[in-house]
């Protein structure tokens, strides 16, 4: 007699090269999905997250039972509390003898499954995750012992191991990292494309009118869902990014715009974290668009950068220093978060907008999230743990492995410089640089004090001020350190006196 095996499969797995699924018999195994309230409620997640999730795993459904599997999937109104709950259920309503599933992506799920097979009373086989470019075994040795572990050198690695952007061995161009290059702001230079919107379907529009009961007070502004929950449509944006936005992606893929939330970005992170488009292929489609003279090399490299060596880097860093590394605060920061985060109710007009595109959309670039939102919380010494809780909530393309190093690493400082070489602060003209919001605001960034002034300003030199014994130990804050020591004593108690009285107001 065969025996009959249950596979879990996961709401951010749903792709075929899962390795859970790869040795799936039809008509004999059968394939779990859940939709579970401990999932998705464990944070205040985004509904725009909570629709593409459950959407994206409904029709993945129907694909598994065209291909002839037996198919155990638990909706939301089924009321079971967690994953757990939902395999156990689905072994003893099948018989099945075995449980087997791909390896979650967090260190909370992770450890629970650790207890799975004394709780079911069978074997309970976790396989890795091969769907990513780099194993966390192959992360591991890279990582070995080494001082400083730099995504940069990561990078080059990988680049050479998946034969990306290579000359007879060498980097094409001959560098590898024109990251230079793409940091233009943003002054109108040119008209944003507008994106193809993606009509929802009809399973799409059960599910938002599912999500908006069953999730009132969660983010998320369901009348402008656009997101793609099939294999096909994921594939179909990606490709209109490549043939439309690509050659000026690279150029303002660091720019702050007041006209459109999507600038030139790709808006494929989301699909690429939940299965529906897979990192090397999506690679692989921008260096041929390079090769062809559609765009610059800077465009195609910095778009690999952060598929190839970015999304793979977090995710080694997350597992290499889990759970300890969530319990890491280098500045002591426990200042209690604004409610503000969850309104967009501020007069800061960069905050305002990064803010009110994370809650309605569950979407910010990389620069709104590290140079506004997150430049904004390290200064202002805000709670860690809770900003990592409102990033993980608010994105939809967020989860624990690549949420928590980009928050508590790159943008918090928190992990004591496991990932970045010094914390990435900026006063407000770092962000008139990068963009036009300053023409919209009350604030005039070219002010340090006083009511008309550019909070980020003051608020900069007091983290400068009340952080120099720790900052003094990294040779890159150096300079700044010097400026801030050659300042008089009368100007030094003014500017940290208005960015004290700022503070008490938050």
């Amino acid at each position: 007699m065969t025996d009959h095996h249950c596979i879990l499969v996961l709401a951010d797995q749903l792709d075929w090269s899962n390795p859970a699924l790869a040795e799936a018999r039809p008509g004999i195994d059968t394939i779990v999905m859940a939709e579970v309230a401990e999932e998705a409620n464990y944070v205040r997640h985004n509904r725009h997250k909570i629709v593409l999730l459950f959407s994206a795993m409904r029709h993945f459904a129907e694909d598994i039972q065209a291909r002839g599997f037996s198919l155990r999937y638990f909706y939301l109104h089924d009321k079971l509390p967690s994953l757990a709950a939902a395999a156990h259920q689905a072994l003893r309503e099948t018989g099945a003898t075995r449980l087997r599933l791909c390896s979650p992506g967090e260190y909370r799920l992770s450890s629970e499954m650790d207890a799975w097979a004394d709780r079911f009373g069978l074997p309970v086989d976790v396989l890795e995750d091969t769907r990513f470019l780099c194993s966390l075994a192959e992360f591991n040795r890279w990582a070995s012992g080494k001082k400083q572990l730099r995504m940069e050198y990561f990078y080059r690695e990988m680049r050479k191991r998946h034969q990306l952007l290579l000359d007879q061995g060498d980097p094409v161009g001959g560098r590898w990292n024109y990251d230079a290059e793409n940091r233009v702001g943003w002054r109108n230079q040119q008209p944003i494309p507008p994106r193809p919107d993606i009509a929802p379907d009809k399973m799409t529009r059960e599910v938002i009118e599912e999500v908006t009961r069953a999730f009132p007070d969660n983010p998320g502004d369901l009348s402008q869902f656009r997101l793609a929950v099939t294999h096909e449509d994921a594939a179909d944006q990606f490709e209109w990014f490549c043939q439309v936005a690509l050659p000026s992606f690279g150029t303002f893929q660091d720019a702050l715009v007041e006209e459109s939330p999507w600038v030139f970005h790709s808006l494929i992170s989301m699909y690429l974290n939940c299965g529906l488009l897979a990192p090397l292929v999506v690679c692989q489609r921008v260096e041929n668009a390079w090769r062809d003279g559609h765009c610059s090399l800077a465009a195609a490299e910095g778009f690999i950068r952060q598929v190839l060596g970015w999304r793979e880097y977090v995710r080694g860093i997350y597992w290499l220093h889990m759970p300890e590394y969530a319990q890491r605060n280098t500045f002591s920061a426990t200042r209690p978060l604004p409610e503000f985060f969850w309104t967009a109710k501020t007069d800061l007009r960069c905050l305002q907008v990064a803010l009110s595109q994370s809650l309605d959309l569950g979407y910010a670039h990389h620069i709104q999230r590290l140079m506004v939102i997150g430049n904004f919380a390290l200064l202002a010494g805000l709670d860690v743990k809770a900003v990592c809780e409102w990033y993980l909530a608010v994105y939809v393309d967020a989860y624990e492995w690549v949420e928590l190093p980009n928050t508590a690493g790159m943008a918090l400082y928190a992990d004591h410089g496991t990932m970045a070489s010094k914390p990435y602060a900026a006063s407000g003209k770092y962000i008139q640089k990068q963009g036009n919001h300053c023409k919209q605001c009350r604030y005039n960034p070219g002010k340090v004090t006083g009511e008309e002034a550019c909070p980020y300003n003051s608020l900069y030199w007091h983290f400068i001020d009340r952080h120099k014994d720790v900052l003094k130990t990294n040779a890159r804050m150096g300079l700044i350190l010097g400026n801030w020591r050659k300042r008089a004593a009368d100007e030094k108690a003014a500017i940290v006196g208005w960015a004290d009285e700022l503070l008490t107001k938050l």
